[in-house]
């Protein structure tokens, strides 16, 4: 049997165990699986107005708080409520204003670039005496870094970071090595910024630069990251893989461990992505990181679309492709305060009704960790929920100068599905186009099929959650030209 390669679209479409088109399905270490769906945790309202950013942050005793952002307002999740902990006075968000949220000891901080930094440990949100205001804000060492400033004049190549170990003194100054540099060795602002080990690493639209922490005067010193045109669209268009930056660039998707950028997305998606993603509102993409099953969510705005509505879903290890389109607002990974035998009657009243949530998702461990999203609604949603349809199309088999048939199709299962059916296409010279051929349903583990052309393929669809690994295809030759 053929192994399943993964969603391959830039691929030749005779490369076997190629899959040239997908919905809700995504790759796992040893195949693809239909995608999970949102379900929303249980006593979780919407939020009150679009999310344009949220986090799950961890104080020193290792409690955690769940930041969303509006335009106007910072919200935090507690006993089943958004709370509004902002300041006494409304936020100043606009069209593309999007919060960057981080954590520096037991302080919550957050920049929207349209306001001065905010700060809470605990209360609501004030403003930090003293800070500017930033499009992108992270830790490091420590240190936070603030990137792409407004310090009462534009600096969109700026950065600056705060005194060593306080985060409320932001004026420079050798005693508390607070500083603030730009860098302007390559054109353009700072697109988006994000901590490596102890590095700190500052991205424009197509350079890459890499801060080491040096000590007084210099605090830190930059250098530009060789690696050609390589850098990031948007501040939300990376994500940490675990000692490795995955991101979106202006020609490519790259991943970066603190040397050189490598690209990870040639001869398999790289030209879809960009001829199915608006050129326009593409700095919007978001990508998050769910570490339980080592996948890259990018969610990116289509051709049609100014907002994240389409989704891509890459697999680290197994360096495969997948699909799950979602429109969301915002993406994070959310922590489950986890279910008892008490609380399950707040999720549903029967057993039937838990269905919906997949019994090995980490909905039901405390503390567990799981992707999740605000969709249009404004509401919270772990994706843990089970498959409920998928579907694949093979790549083509067959040869311009024989005519083949196909008598059966069959498929290996790591987790078969309720059910599965299959619609197969045939095309007698290539380039002419398929036509639809032959339908069929399982039948003792197999798809019985008759249908003779030069070329053919299929399409599976299933309902239910899918583990699927391998297929193989019984093709007779029936005469040469």
């Amino acid at each position: 049997m053929i192994q399943l390669t993964g969603f391959a679209p830039d691929t030749d479409v005779t490369t076997p165990g190629l899959v040239s088109d997908c919905t809700n399905l995504i790759p796992y270490l040893n195949g693809m699986e239909g995608a999970p769906e949102p379900a929303t945790p249980a006593g979780t309202p919407a939020l009150a107005a679009s999310c344009i950013g949220a986090a799950v942050v961890a104080k020193l005793d290792d409690t955690r708080r769940i930041i969303a952002g509006t335009a106007t307002k910072l919200y935090e999740l507690a006993s089943g409520s958004w709370n509004d902990v902002s300041r006494a006075s409304p936020y100043s968000g606009g069209v593309d204003t999007r919060w960057s949220i981080t954590q520096f000891g037991d302080a919550t901080l957050c920049a929207n670039r349209a306001d001065v930094i905010q700060r809470s440990t605990g209360a609501a949100f004030s403003d930090v005496s003293g800070a500017p205001k930033a499009e992108i804000l992270f830790t490091v060492g420590s240190f936070v870094m603030a990137l792409n400033l407004n310090d009462g004049s534009e600096k969109p190549d700026g950065w600056q970071c705060c005194a060593a170990f306080d985060d409320t003194s932001w004026t420079p100054s050798l005693a508390t090595q607070a500083t603030a540099g730009r860098l302007v060795a390559t054109a353009g602002r700072l697109t988006a910024g994000m901590r490596l080990g102890e590095y700190a690493i500052a991205y424009k639209q197509r350079s890459i630069y890499l801060g080491q922490y040096v000590g007084a005067p210099t605090v830190w010193n930059w250098l530009q990251v060789p690696g050609g045109d390589a850098g990031c669209i948007g501040k939300e268009a990376i994500c940490d893989i675990g000692g490795a930056h995955f991101f979106v660039g202006d020609d490519n998707m790259w991943i970066f461990d603190g040397t050189r950028p490598a690209p990870v997305a040639d001869g398999f998606v790289r030209q879809f992505f960009f001829d199915n993603s608006n050129p326009s509102y593409r700095y919007r993409t978001i990508c998050v990181f769910d570490r339980q099953k080592n996948l890259v969510w990018i969610f990116y705005p289509s051709l049609s679309s100014q907002t994240p509505d389409a989704a891509l879903v890459y697999h680290v290890n197994a360096r495969k492709w997948g699909v799950a389109n979602r429109s969301i607002e915002a993406a994070l990974n959310y922590v489950s305060s986890g279910v008892t035998i008490d609380g399950l009657s707040s999720i549903s009243s029967t057993i039937d009704g838990l269905a919906p949530y997949s019994f090995d998702s980490q909905f039901w461990l405390s503390g567990g960790k799981s992707l999740s999203i605000f969709n249009n609604s404004h509401q919270l949603q772990a994706m843990t929920g089970n498959s409920t349809g998928s579907s694949f199309t093979t790549g083509e088999v067959g040869d311009d100068d024989a005519v083949s048939c196909i008598n059966k199709i069959r498929l290996r299962y790591a987790k078969a599905p309720m059910s599965a059916t299959v619609q197969t296409f045939m095309q007698q010279n290539s380039g002419a186009g398929f036509t639809a051929g032959t339908t069929g349903s399982v039948l003792d583990g197999k798809f019985d099929l008759r249908q003779s052309a030069r070329w053919h393929k299929a399409t599976f669809t299933f309902v239910g959650p899918v583990r699927v690994t391998h297929m193989d295809a019984e093709v007779m030759p029936q005469g040469m030209r």
